[in-house]
């Protein structure tokens, strides 16, 4: 899994010292795609116990102000179509997990109700 998401405070503006010698976030968050490391996997294991230790991921902070999106590629036993996976989650949307099929940007989702939100 792959997060995409927007700098956070710990970063700054422009190119200065990082507080704890991070050399990439010492770099301007608000002009830099920065790879960074992500606990998010590790989160998703704890909360889901059927997928702990299977997941793994990074993360990118990107020059938004807000704003954010998982990628999450996996390995299916049999074979499924988009139209599978759209249909699967469009049946699990409820109120704090949203369906879409909105050809949305960041900026769209911020101030929205949902926890998260698929894109289909």
């Amino acid at each position: 899994m792959t997060t995409i998401h927007a700098y956070t405070g710990d970063q700054s503006t422009q190119d200065a010292p990082h507080p704890k010698g991070d050399k990439r976030r010492a770099r301007a968050a608000a002009e830099n795609i920065i790879p960074n490391s992500t606990g998010a996997a590790k989160a998703i294991g704890l909360v889901i116990p059927e997928i702990d230790g299977k997941l793994d991921g990074g993360a990118q902070r990107v020059p938004v102000a807000t704003g954010s999106l998982t990628e999450i590629t996996v390995v299916l036993e049999k074979d499924v179509s988009v139209e599978d996976v759209n249909k699967a989650m469009k049946n699990a949307s409820n109120e704090s997990f949203g369906y879409t099929e909105d050809e949305i940007v960041s900026s769209d989702v911020v101030g929205m109700t949902y926890g998260s939100l698929f894109d289909a």
